[in-house]
């Protein structure tokens, strides 16, 4: 299994790709090691701590298929990311699928410990994605005025592709890009994620490519 830090250096020469083009830009501001792995959650997920799995994925395995996130008894889920300190979020980045299976819509909550469905669904949340069927990486810019204090954010998929016809929803990456604080301190921009710990989860996929030039949902909610 790879991680970023074995990208640091640069593999490229005039035949091969360059690695650092993937790895800087994407990792500027990565929010990563401040996340409280331990305490992330997921509703309604088919596999005991796959939304765990994954958030923890590195920006090096983002386009490994497995683990993989999977709703359970119908197309809707819920995942809870709390942080270790306070952060001005900047973008979520998400991978799904061309497929049924990928989320339409994603609501984003922050600050709150008591989201259930129900919750979800009547609250007006902090910001509302219409998302793109595709599996290339989408990295969705958030109103930053409403996001910068953030400690703990939560993600409403409330619909798929299927159009009522798909009961699976799947999620493959989840990632997130801010400036962290400290709480007290002046806020620190973050270069290079931390590597994940191998013992946490194993990885079945392919190798790292470069992301595709699909980055960006079709259209940011009110």
């Amino acid at each position: 299994m790879s991680h970023c830090h074995d990208e640091h250096q640069s593999h490229g020469g005039e035949d091969g790709h360059d690695h650092t083009d993937d790895i800087t830009p994407a990792l500027q501001f990565s929010l990563y090691q401040h996340i409280h792995f331990d305490e992330v959650t997921a509703l309604n997920e088919a596999a005991y701590g796959s939304g765990r799995a994954v958030v923890q994925k590195t920006w090096a395995e983002r386009l490994q298929v497995e683990p993989e996130l999977e709703s359970d008894v119908d197309e809707q889920v819920i995942v809870n990311i709390p942080f270790t300190g306070q952060v001005k979020l900047h973008s979520i980045l998400l991978r799904t699928s061309d497929s049924d299976s990928a989320p339409r819509t994603m609501k984003v909550i922050i600050n709150r410990d008591d989201v259930d469905f129900g919750v979800a669904e009547e609250t007006g949340g902090t910001q509302e994605f219409e998302l793109s069927r595709t599996g290339e990486v989408q990295e969705l810019a958030v109103r930053r005025a409403r996001f910068n204090a953030v400690r703990r954010l939560t993600l409403f998929f409330p619909d798929n592709f299927g159009d009522g016809d798909e009961d699976v929803t799947r999620i493959s990456y989840l990632g997130f890009k801010g400036e962290w604080m400290q709480l007290g301190r002046a806020p620190a921009n973050i270069i290079y994620e931390a590597a994940a710990n191998p013992g946490d989860h194993k990885i079945k996929g392919t190798s790292v490519n470069q992301m595709g030039s699909g980055i960006g949902g079709r259209r940011q909610g009110m």
